[in-house]
């Protein structure tokens, strides 16, 4: 049976957690995202307001996931050669990690990074052959200051 856990015997500390993951594109697209030419807007500014709602959202979309009451989170967007680079740094007072919280702000940066160039990325058959979410990993998770 599934169970979330029982924190209530932990202390308050300060928790951070920073993630990041990186969304591989087409050059033309990366083109279209620096000149902000993207029908649906600026790709990079968008982006980070849907990490920072993702990773508020982390318990509704996680259901063993604490609600955790974040007091900061900062979304950075890099644009490489043929890749968007994010990372996610969340922090909090409170009795357990907010790495899960670092975690879906950065996969749903990149997430919708992608519905919006997604007409740019499509081949001839409707597929994306070269689109991909890849390496979403934890850089760092400090407890206590």
């Amino acid at each position: 049976m599934s169970r979330m856990i029982d924190v209530s015997h932990k202390k308050v500390v300060r928790r951070t957690a920073t993630a990041e993951g990186f969304l591989l594109l087409k050059e033309s697209t990366m083109r279209a995202i620096a000149s902000e030419s993207v029908k649906k807007g600026d790709v990079v500014a968008a982006s980070k307001l849907a990490g920072i709602q993702g990773a508020k959202a982390t318990a509704a979309t996680l259901p063993l996931c604490h609600q955790v009451p974040l007091t900061s989170i900062e979304i950075q967007i890099a644009r490489k050669k043929d890749r968007l680079r994010c990372k996610c740094t969340v922090s909090a007072q409170y009795k357990t990690g907010v790495e899960m919280e670092a975690l879906v702000g950065v996969t749903v940066a990149l997430l919708n990074a992608w519905d919006m160039v997604k007409y740019l990325e499509k081949d001839e058959t409707g597929q994306y052959p070269e689109t991909r979410i890849t390496d979403v990993r934890v850089l760092r998770k400090q407890k206590g200051d």
